[in-house]
């Protein structure tokens, strides 16, 4: 049985691991899977056909917690423990909830302090009682007196005094005054663990179509030792086609991962496939899994030749490898008596959405299969690739973005950069 220390507003954990509010979803995941002979039988929900409607929840079945992260940024918004009685949990160091000590409502006020009355939900049956971060839900069922808690006020909630002797049903652990109002807070300095996250990517056009990328990131902590003294730090820089491995590395720092290409499976599709002569070298990408950026390079000329940008959607092959990119690529678009105009495609855009945008549809897809082996099968089953003005959509089933492609000739000659923070 799980002990844990309960933080309001912050965080649920032991001396081995915490998590922590504002967390990304990869490393929650990753503490799972390091602590996976102790934490056992998790689940992973989400909805498949819409998953922007529905929080992202991690359920740890053994140990009655709910991990749940927002659709969007992905980020730990509300810690719920649903079964107290899966779990040990102690506050200051003080169990209040063990084998031996039930959570009443009086060892709940002991262990807590004064709050303000309890809030009665009646299609709920439950008894609310808020502290700033920190909400425990009581259960009344075992009363048989509960209809005269039924509140004759407007708003459906009345604020009384909790019965004696109840028990805590559910806890939970978010951020500010109000559960329903709550948002995943900014990512806590103590998650950054020297890694740099991207706030945001716009893609940069030319006249031709894509030409770079600027990204808007985000960095805490210089070293071991300097977290209590360490800011957030908020810089831009931009990466370029032609951009040389140098330029890169001194815009974004070493990659995470580098992994060469074996080989091109969309081959076929060019030109002329068969007069393509085997390369003697492969080109390589530089994996930056906290930017959600891939950056491939030319074997020979060692440019940038592809920018790959990953939405990190659930029920996708590559889903929880990267973050989400939080991208902006302005698309030309031309429609009748005007001008061509410049609509946005962000990260959440569908891709039916886009195609009404250009007023017309895009040429059949590429349809792509990926498994691990040739013996694998792929339980998400397959995207659909879209070409457009030097960009390769991949479109997962429910008609979302999966992954964007950009492509172009390297530009050559270094580019003039403005003056970037450090």
């Amino acid at each position: 049985m799980l002990d844990l220390e309960v933080v309001p507003e912050r965080s649920l954990g032991n001396e081995q691991w915490e998590f922590a509010l504002g967390m990304p979803l990869a490393q929650a995941v990753a503490i799972l899977q390091k602590h996976c002979r102790i934490i056992k039988n998790v689940q992973v929900l989400y909805s498949e056909q819409s998953p922007l409607s529905h929080d992202l929840i991690l359920n740890l079945t053994q140990d009655g917690i709910k991990l749940l992260f927002d659709a969007f940024n992905q980020r730990l918004k509300v810690i719920e423990v649903y079964d107290l009685t899966k779990v040990k949990l102690k506050y200051c160091g003080v169990h209040f909830n063990s084998q031996a000590i039930a959570p009443t409502i009086e060892q709940i006020d002991q262990s807590f302090g004064a709050t303000h009355p309890g809030v009665y939900n009646s299609a709920e049956q439950l008894f609310h009682l808020n502290f700033r971060g920190l909400s425990f839900s009581f259960q009344l069922d075992s009363w048989t007196e509960a209809p005269k808690y039924e509140p004759n006020f407007a708003h459906g909630l009345a604020s009384l005094q909790i019965p004696h002797g109840a028990t805590v049903k559910r806890m939970y652990i978010y951020s500010g005054n109000s559960l329903q109002d709550t948002k995943a807070p900014m990512m806590p300095l103590s998650c950054f663990l020297g890694n740099v996250y991207a706030e945001s990517v716009d893609v940069l056009r030319d006249g031709t179509g894509p030409s770079g990328l600027r990204l808007r990131l985000l960095a805490a902590g210089c070293g071991p030792g300097l977290l209590a003294d360490a800011k957030m730090r908020v810089f831009e820089r931009s990466v370029y086609f032609g951009d040389s491995c140098q330029d890169v590395l001194s815009m974004l720092g070493s990659p995470h991962k580098v992994f060469y290409k074996s080989e091109d499976k969309m081959k076929i599709h060019s030109p002329s496939p068969h007069k393509q002569v085997p390369s003697k070298c492969n080109d390589y990408f530089f994996n930056y899994f906290t930017l959600g950026v891939d950056i491939l390079f030319d074997a020979n000329t060692h440019k940038v030749k592809k920018f790959v940008l990953h939405t990190n959607y659930p029920g996708h092959y590559n889903f929880n490898i990267y973050h989400r990119c939080e991208f902006k690529i302005p698309l030309t678009v031309k429609r009748e008596n005007t001008e061509g105009q410049t609509e946005t495609c962000t990260t959440y855009s569908k891709w039916d959405n886009i195609q009404e945008l250009l007023g017309h549809p895009v040429e059949k897809p590429v349809v792509l299969h990926r498994s691990s082996s040739p013996n694998n099968t792929n339980p998400f089953g397959s995207t659909f690739c879209f070409g457009l003005q030097r960009m390769i959509f991949e479109v997962m089933q429910n008609n979302h973005i999966a992954s964007v492609t950009l492509y172009g000739p390297p530009r050559p000659g270094a580019h003039l950069r403005t003056a970037e923070l450090p």
